[in-house]
C-alpha cells in the first residue's frame, strides 16, 4: 500500500521526516518496501508499505496515522465526518437473506448528481499517489474514502435496480457480467448483491456491468457493508478475482466503520458532484456481528514473556495509545480492544502490542536454558544426506517443488488414491496436497525443456500426503527423473538418450547403500509405460516404482521423451543392515557359465533369486552376460547366459561339488520356469 506524506499528515502531524517515520513503522512491525522522497517534479514523499495479513486496520491512511501517533506519542485526529441531512424522501429497501455472511448493510440514495465533470485536483492527486487512476467523480470519491478510512464501498445506478436490494447467496448457474466485462457463472455458495430479478455484484469483490455508474448517471445508490472475511476470500479465490475491496474485506474491516464511511462518502459526493441525499437505510443482525472480546491481561505474564517489569501507569499508557477500554484490577487488567483491531483476541496479542510500543529492539535478550535429551539413532538407520550425496555424485541436481499441486494433475496421473483438497488454497492450481513427487519434477523438466535445456537429471526428497478415512498419512519419499542425453555434449563419447537401464543403475546404487537384499519385479503403474515398469522390492515389500513415463503423460506435459522416473519410500530405504566381516578366501574361485532357454516374459531377477535360493553357501556371485533371441530360438522364448562364481572359504572346491551345484541349479530352473539347457 502507498502512503503519501501530505495525506498522512492530515491525520497526525509528527515533526519527524518521512525517513524517520519509515524507521518508526519498521520498528512497529510494518515493513517499508520503498520510500520515494519528494523532488521538484513530485514534491510529495510516498512510502510503499507491506502490511501484515492480520493488520487489516492498517490498509488505510487513518490506520497508518494511528500507528504513527502511537510511535510518536501524538494526538491522532480522525477525519471529520458530517453527513448532510436528508433532503429527499427517496430510499431503497434492503433485505438480508444471508445474515451470517453479511450481518450489516447500509445504503443511501443520492439523486441529481453530476458525474460527467472532473474530480477536484486535490482528490485525483491523492489517488494518483496511492496508485489509483481517476475514473469519474463518484468512483474517485469511493476509492478516496476506501484509502482514507479502509472501508470499501460500491455505487449502483439507481435506475438499473428493481425496487430493492437483496443480500443473498447466488443460485446455481446464475450469471453476472462484471465491471471488467467478464461473464461469471456463479455457484450456490457465493454471496451476491441483487435486486428482485438478478444479481448485480459479487459482494465485497466486484460489481456488475449492468448497474455500473457512468458519466450519464444522475441517481445512485451507495452501498456500505460488513461482510464475513472468509466468505469474501473464498469468493475471490473461487473466481480468480482480486480487487482492492476484496483485499481489505478478507483481512477484516471494522464492523462499526460502514456508517461513518457512508456518511463521509455522502458528504463528499454532495459537496463535489452536487445532488440531494436521502436518509441512510440500515439492516443488521447483531447475532452474526463479531463479538467484542474481553481479555484479562496478567501483570506476571508480561514479565514472563517480555522479560521486563512495567509499572501500572506505563501499561495503562500503552493500552490508552491502543485506544482500548481498560478496567484495572490488583492482579492485572480487563481489556476491551477497539472494533478496528480484530486481530487482538488473546492475552498474548495484547502483550505483543505492548512489546511493539515499548520497542522490540529494547527488549532484553537472554540465552535460552533448558534440559536437552539426545535420542539414540540406530546404526542400521541410514541418514538422508547419504542418498542425496549419492545422487549428486551420479550427476543429479536436487529440486525443491511445492507440496501443493493442481487437483487436475492427479486425474492426469490416474493415481489410485484421491488427493487431500485444501479448504483455503493459495490459488486454484495449488489446491491439493501432492500424493507423489512426480508432478513437481515433471513440471521442472517441462520448465527447462521450454527453455531449450533438454538434458535433465533431477531428484527430490520430500513429504507426500495420502488421505485416509480416519487420518492423514504423511510419507517421506525420494524421487528422480531423467530425460535427454546421458552426457553433456562432448567429443569423447557418442551422444545417446537416457534409457531404462540408466535410471535402473542409479536406483541400484541407492539400494546398495542399504546393504540389504532387494530385487525388481515386473509391475504396473498408471503413470508408467506398460512393459517398462518395475516394482522395487525389499524384504518382500514393494518400496517403490521405476520405469519409463507413460506416453500420454509425455504428451500431456508437452515433453520430448523418453522420460524415466523412480520413486521410493524413504521408510524402507533407510532400513540398512550392519556390515559383518567375512574372511576372504585364499583359495581359487571357480566360474561356470550356463545358457538356458526360457519364456521371453521371464525376467532375469526371477532367475537370479531362484539360483541364489538353491546354489548353497559357496555361491559368491550371479551375473547375466548375454540375452539372445533369433535363429534357433522359438519366437516366444529367449536364451539367457549366466555366470556363476563358486568359492569355498577354506579349501579348493572339487569338480564333483561344482557339478552337483550346477545340476541343482538347472533342476530348479527347469522346475520353476520350464527352462532347458542350451547346448
Amino acid at each position: 500500500m502507498k502512503v503519501s506524506e501530505h495525506w498522512l499528515r492530515s491525520f497526525v502531524d509528527p515533526k519527524a521526516s518521512m525517513t524517520e517515520l519509515a524507521d518508526q513503522l519498521t520498528h512497529m512491525g510494518i515493513e517499508v518496501e520503498h520510500l520515494a522522497l519528494g523532488t521538484i517534479d513530485k514534491p510529495q514523499a510516498v512510502m510503499t508499505l507491506k502490511i501484515p495479513p492480520n493488520r487489516g486496520d492498517c490498509l488505510s491512511m487513518e490506520g497508518i496515522a494511528r500507528e504513527l501517533s502511537m510511535a510518536n506519542d501524538l494526538r491522532y485526529q480522525p477525519s471529520k465526518t458530517v453527513a448532510p441531512p436528508a433532503t429527499i424522501s427517496n430510499t431503497c429497501a434492503v433485505r438480508i437473506e444471508a445474515p451470517e455472511l453479511c450481518p450489516r448493510y447500509l445504503g443511501c440514495v443520492i439523486k441529481g448528481i453530476n458525474n460527467a465533470g472532473a474530480a477536484p485536483l486535490w482528490l485525483t492527486e491523492r489517488l494518483e499517489l496511492a496508485g489509483v487512476r481517476s475514473i469519474s467523480i463518484v468512483i474517485d470519491i469511493l476509492n478516496y474514502v476506501m484509502f482514507e478510512l479502509g472501508q470499501p464501498l460500491h455505487a449502483f445506478d439507481l435506475h438499473a435496480l428493481d425496487s430493492e436490494i437483496v443480500v443473498r447467496k447466488s443460485k446455481q448457474g446464475e450469471k453476472i457480467q462484471l465491471l471488467n466485462e467478464q461473464e461469471i457463472e456463479l455457484d450456490e455458495k457465493t454471496l451476491v448483491i441483487a435486486d428482485k430479478t438478478r444479481a448485480h455484484a459479487i459482494a465485497g469483490v466486484m460489481g456488475g456491468l449492468q448497474s455500473s455508474v457512468t458519466d450519464k448517471t444522475v441517481d445512485v445508490f451507495i452501498e456500505s457493508a460488513y461482510f464475513d472475511p472468509v466468505a469474501i476470500r473464498l469468493s475471490a479465490q473461487r473466481y480468480g478475482i482480486k480487487t482492492d475491496a476484496s483485499y481489505r474485506f478478507e483481512r477484516g474491516v471494522d464492523p462499526n466503520l460502514p456508517r461513518r464511511a457512508l456518511e463521509r462518502t455522502i458528504q463528499l459526493i454532495v459537496e463535489i458532484a452536487g445532488g440531494q441525499a436521502g436518509s441512510i437505510v440500515e439492516e443488521k443482525n447483531t447475532i452474526h456481528l463479531p463479538a467484542e472480546p474481553v481479555i484479562f491481561l496478567r501483570k506476571e505474564r508480561i514479565v514472563k514473556m517480555l522479560g521486563i517489569t512495567l509499572t501500572d501507569t506505563e501499561i495503562l499508557n500503552f493500552l490508552a495509545h491502543l485506544q482500548m477500554r481498560v478496567d484495572s484490577k490488583p492482579e492485572g487488567f480487563t481489556v476491551w480492544p477497539p472494533s478496528f483491531r480484530q486481530d487482538i483476541l488473546l492475552e498474548v496479542d495484547l502483550i505483543e502490542e505492548i512489546a511493539r510500543l515499548y520497542g522490540f529492539h529494547q527488549l532484553p535478550t537472554e540465552k535460552l536454558r533448558g534440559e536437552r535429551e539426545f535420542f539414540p539413532i540406530p546404526e542400521t538407520t541410514i541418514p538422508s544426506i547419504r542418498f542425496k550425496e549419492m545422487l549428486v555424485g551420479r550427476g543429479f541436481s536436487e529440486a525443491i517443488t511445492y507440496s501443493f499441486i493442481d487437483p487436475k494433475l492427479t486425474e492426469i496421473f490416474e493415481f489410485s488414491s484421491a488427493p487431500l483438497i485444501l479448504s483455503n488454497p493459495i490459488s486454484t492450481d495449488m489446491a491439493a496436497m501432492r500424493i507423489s513427487l512426480w508432478p513437481g519434477l515433471l513440471q521442472a523438466v517441462q520448465y527447462n525443456q521450454r527453455r531449450q535445456l533438454m538434458r535433465a537429471r533431477f531428484f527430490e526428497m520430500g513429504t507426500c500426503f495420502l488421505s485416509d478415512p480416519s487420518q492423514i498419512i504423511e510419507k517421506e519419499m525420494l524421487a528422480g527423473i531423467c530425460g535427454g542425453t546421458v552426457y553433456q555434449e562432448q567429443w569423447g563419447a557418442p551422444q545417446r538418450l537416457h534409457d531404462y537401464y540408466d535410471i535402473k543403475q542409479d536406483v541400484e546404487a541407492l539400494l546398495a547403500l542399504t546393504g540389504s537384499d532387494y530385487h525388481f519385479q515386473k509391475g504396473e503403474h498408471p503413470a508408467l509405460h506398460p512393459g517398462q515398469t518395475a516394482h522395487i522390492v525389499q524384504s518382500n515389500q514393494i518400496i517403490g516404482y521405476l520405469g519409463a513415463l507413460h506416453p500420454r503423460l509425455v504428451k500431456a506435459f508437452e515433453l520430448e521423451g523418453p522420460i524415466f522416473v523412480f520413486e521410493i519410500d524413504m521408510a524402507g530405504l533407510r532400513k540398512g543392515t550392519l556390515p559383518k566381516f567375512i574372511a576372504l578366501s585364499k583359495y581359487p574361485a571357480i566360474r561356470r557359465d550356463i545358457a538356458v532357454i526360457v519364456d521371453k516374459e521371464i525376467v532375469a531377477d526371477a532367475l537370479k533369486l531362484a539360483i541364489v535360493s538353491c546354489a548353497g553357501p559357496f555361491l559368491q556371485n550371479v551375473a547375466f552376460f548375454d540375452v539372445y533371441q533369433g535363429k534357433g530360438i522359438e519366437k516366444t522364448q529367449k536364451s539367457m547366459a549366466i555366470s556363476l562364481i563358486l568359492q569355498h572359504p577354506s579349501r579348493t572346491l572339487v569338480e564333483e561339488e561344482v557339478n552337483a551345484i550346477i545340476k541343482e541349479v538347472l533342476s530348479t530352473l527347469t522346475r520353476q520356469f520350464q527352462a532347458t539347457l542350451r547346448e
